[in-house]
């Protein structure tokens, strides 16, 4: 059957689009509304944070008794502190940092002590210059790190006389935005 120059259309097809279009013709100008369940909980900006947040932490925590490395950035031949880092970041988010601490300190947006949230890398001066090692805050003044030499990653407390006069800063990578990363950091991609 030819309807328009250059234009075939199957009869059986014609019927069944006039079909449809006399089917329910009262729905066609109803708007389309997304409905939630009684009880329902709806993803907030703050939810999408902390689902990332809580992944980051559940993703370090995995690693927990893997031996330190000089240069490590694998669980099977083990870590230096950048390397759990890297390796966590990438793993749990999605997100390839620099390699070293002093380059990661560079990357997100800066925050103080009592700003800290799950997720934030902290900084510590521990080879005599700013920068030399970083962790990954867990919440509640603690910590997770690949430490020195002889070490496996570990959990510590950021307030321990030790830490707390080598804290050099902190930097959040994961922002309350909806895409869970800072735009800081979107940049740097």
């Amino acid at each position: 059957m030819r309807i328009f120059p250059r234009m075939f259309f199957r009869p059986s097809l014609l019927i069944l689009l006039a079909a449809l279009a006399l089917a329910h013709p009262a729905h066609a100008a109803e708007p389309v509304v997304a409905t939630v369940e009684h009880g329902a909980k709806v993803p907030s900006t703050f939810d999408e944070y902390t689902t990332a947040a809580e992944q980051l932490v559940d993703e370090a925590l995995s690693y927990l008794g893997i031996r330190y490395r000089f240069g490590g950035t694998s669980p099977a031949t083990g870590f230096d502190c950048s390397g759990l880092v890297l390796n966590v970041f990438r793993n749990a988010v999605g997100l390839d940092l620099p390699r070293t601490a002093s380059e990661m300190a560079s990357v997100g947006d800066k925050i103080g002590k009592k700003d800290l949230k799950p997720g934030d890398l902290v900084f510590f001066n521990t080879m005599r210059r700013t920068f030399s090692h970083v962790g990954i805050y867990l919440g509640d003044g603690k910590f997770v790190h690949a430490p020195s030499s002889g070490g496996k990653v570990r959990v510590e407390n950021i307030s321990t006389a030790y830490w707390a006069k080598r804290f050099n800063g902190a930097r959040r990578l994961l922002d309350e935005e909806p895409l869970g990363l800072s735009a800081q950091v979107m940049g740097a991609r």
